[in-house]
């Protein structure tokens, strides 16, 4: 097998960080494995994303460091009522063929207020 390029072994270095970092924080080390594993399938050549990717994961080792942080989540945009209707399969939206895998902040609703303004 080939000896890992400088960029590889930053990437696996901070990925045995981020693990180590997480430790002990609800939620972390499998965030940390589920991102790895999305962006595994990347090419070797899109440099400037693995770049990008390794700096934004760097910020997050900074956070999870810090000793303010004690859990990790994640962010997702909700379904948009326009994305609903015409079906365009943004990101971040169920797929018509029945992906329905379920969505954090879905069950979270606005409450309604009367008209009136009461």
């Amino acid at each position: 097998m080939s000896r890992h390029s400088r960029l590889q072994r930053q990437v696996l270095s901070l990925y045995r960080e981020l693990l180590r970092a997480g430790r002990g924080k609800p939620g972390a080390e499998a965030r940390v494995r589920a991102e790895f594993r999305q962006h595994a399938c990347l090419p070797r050549s899109d440099v400037l994303r693995i770049e990008y990717l390794y700096r934004r994961g760097r910020r997050q080792l900074q956070m999870l460091r810090s000793g303010h942080a004690t859990a990790m989540g994640a962010f997702v945009r909700t379904q948009d009522p326009t994305e609903e209707s015409n079906g365009a399969g943004a990101p971040g939206t169920l797929s018509s063929e029945g992906d329905d895998r379920r969505r954090p902040l879905d069950s979270i609703r606005t409450p309604k207020t009367p008209l009136d303004g009461r």
